[in-house]
Formats: C-alpha cells, sequence, structure tokens
C-alpha cells in the first residue's frame, strides 16, 4: 500500500519492510524530537490490518494466541504472538476490542499469511475474520500527544503512545490537521531506545519469545495450551534462551552504520574474533546518538565491549543472561 502522504513535500520514501510510507521528512532529528515531546504523528499505514467479529472472537483466538484475551475489555490494548509448533515466533499482533470486533495491526505484507492461518483454525467457532488493509490505515500518536480522535476512530491506547485505525481516505485530511508529520525512521529511534523488538528486525526463522524479554509482555505463563506452548513452559522453567536481546550504544565517530547482520563480536578478539551474534536494527537518535538492537549469545558477558564490524559499541542488558 503506498501512501498518499509521500506526495507531500519534503517526503522522502522508506526503503524495505517499510516501503509505502515516508522514510522521513527532511529533518530527521526535528521529527524524533516532535515524537519525544508528544507532538506530530507517523504514517503507517502501510502495515496490515486485520478484525475478527463474532460472538466467539475471544475465546478463540484465547485459543491460538499467546496472550490471555478471553475477558479482554473493550478498549484495552495488548499485544500477543503466534507461534509455531515449536516455539518459534511466527506473528506479532498488536490488538485491542472495540466492544463487536478484536482489531489488530501486523507487520507490512504478512497479513495474508496470518489470515490464512487463521481461517485455517476456524472449525465451529462464531467467527469472521477479515483483511481490512485496504479500508482502514494505521496512524501513531505518541505519548502525550493531545491530538483529537475522531469520533468512532478505533483507538490502541499504550504507553508507549496512541495507533489510530483510520478509515483509508481519512488519512490526508487527518494529517493535515495534527502535524508536523513524523517518518519512520523517527518512530524506529524512538522504538530502540524503548529496547522494543520487531517482527522481522530482531526475530529470525527460530527466534522464541524469551531471547526478545516477551514473557509477560505478549506471553502470558497463566493461560491454556496454544501452539509451541510447551517450548515456552520448558525454557521458562527448566532452561535458558540460547540468545538474548542487548542494546548498544555505538562509537559516534563512524560515517556509516553497521547494518543489520553485521557481525557482533569481543572487542578483545578484534574484527576477525568469533562472531557472538549480530545487529538486528541500528538508527541515530536525536539525544544517543548511533545505537543498536542485537542478538548475542546468552553467555556473552553483561559488562564486555564489543564491536559491531569494525564499529566499537557499549552494551546495556535487556534481556538477562
Amino acid at each position: 500500500m503506498k501512501s498518499p502522504l509521500l506526495s507531500l513535500p519534503g517526503a522522502v520514501p522508506a526503503e524495505g519492510r517499510d516501503e509505502g510510507v515516508a522514510a522521513h521528512y527532511g529533518d530527521l532529528f526535528r521529527e524524533q524530537r516532535a515524537l519525544a515531546d508528544g507532538s506530530g504523528l507517523v504514517d503507517l499505514s502501510h502495515r496490515g490490518v486485520v478484525t475478527v467479529t463474532g460472538s466467539d472472537r475471544l475465546a478463540w483466538l484465547h485459543l491460538l494466541i499467546t496472550q490471555h484475551v478471553t475477558a479482554l475489555a473493550p478498549g484495552q490494548a495488548t499485544e500477543a504472538l503466534i507461534l509455531s509448533a515449536n516455539g518459534h515466533i511466527e506473528h506479532a499482533l498488536y490488538l485491542v476490542d472495540d466492544g463487536e470486533s478484536v482489531w489488530m495491526h501486523v507487520e507490512p505484507g504478512t497479513q495474508g499469511d496470518l489470515i490464512a492461518y487463521l481461517e485455517s483454525m476456524k472449525f465451529f467457532y462464531r467467527v469472521e475474520v477479515a483483511d481490512r488493509t485496504e479500508d482502514y490505515a494505521v496512524v501513531y500518536l505518541p505519548a502525550g500527544s493531545i491530538a483529537e480522535v475522531p469520533d468512532g476512530a478505533v483507538v490502541r491506547e499504550t504507553p508507549h503512545g496512541r495507533d489510530l485505525f483510520l478509515p483509508r481516505a481519512d488519512l490526508e485530511a487527518y494529517a493535515a490537521g495534527h502535524g508536523p508529520l513524523a517518518g519512520v525512521l523517527a518512530h524506529e529511534a524512538l522504538r530502540v531506545e524503548a529496547h522494543r523488538p520487531r517482527l522481522g528486525f530482531e526475530t529470525d526463522h527460530r527466534t522464541i519469545p524469551h531471547e526478545l524479554g516477551l514473557i509477560g509482555v505478549a506471553v502470558h505463563l497463566q493461560k491454556g495450551c496454544y501452539r509451541g506452548q510447551e517450548t515456552v513452559a520448558r525454557v521458562h522453567n527448566l532452561g535458558k534462551p540460547p540468545r538474548r536481546l542487548v542494546f548498544l550504544h555505538l562509537d559516534g565517530s563512524e560515517v556509516v552504520l553497521p547494518g543489520p547482520g553485521t557481525p557482533v563480536r569481543l572487542a578483545s578478539d578484534g574484527p576477525e574474533g568469533r562472531q557472538l551474534g549480530f545487529i538486528t536494527t541500528s538508527v541515530r537518535h536525536h539525544e544517543l546518538g548511533p545505537i543498536a538492537l542485537a542478538l548475542v549469545k546468552r553467555n556473552v558477558a553483561v559488562d564486555a565491549e564489543l564491536l559491531a564490524g569494525d564499529t566499537a559499541a557499549a552494551q546495556e542488558t535487556v534481556v538477562e543472561p
């Protein structure tokens, strides 16, 4: 989905998974500062939007996802995962119920596979699953924003801000009245600062929730069975995940950021040393400078000085070893 806001002056298109919306509108750090101060909005209209309607919707979803939602109150935001049979993360869902339907937004392009899986699990439950991506756009308002929410709009209110599900036809008019606009690079910088993992960025084909600190956030440990639960319970009760998420302060003298997949090694071993992990997301932050998230082996010492490629990196613990 290509956003109409890309036609605005100064809009620079995003690339990769965020293609279809603006990376920035001409001043990355100004856009970050605006979001940090609680003003502006981010166009996330490239994200997939899915609804589940019907009297059994919460009981049915409860059986399939990692979150406890049988008593989810209207307007209460939550997030959840869908795991493989081996406990690996397949989908990340950002949910809210409006009293009649569960609304969720998901990573761009993943809604087709998600809907196919949900449809295959309907059986006799009274639910209807719909792809609403063509009709609804996701807009992010930062924490502290006093921007007006249109009457009837579905809202996910979280400590990090509000996600609005707006009719796509209203996107341009709403953006014009509630600027300044910030691009997805500013949104990503604040996400990395907050240590919040993202599907397809901090995950690969073998990621389990424990590695990213998602137990208690998107995974509820006191609920009934769901696909992949055995792995979740076994690692939580009997072991440790093989990897852990870390936050990195990168050497600010480097011109080029180490991109996703850049090997992470011990600084003492040098750039030819044994690889202990890899960069997942790197950004330039308006206050912290260059920062990143990375996945490293669990046994890497929490005070170890690291190298991301050739760039010195000091780590902060996100997931305890």
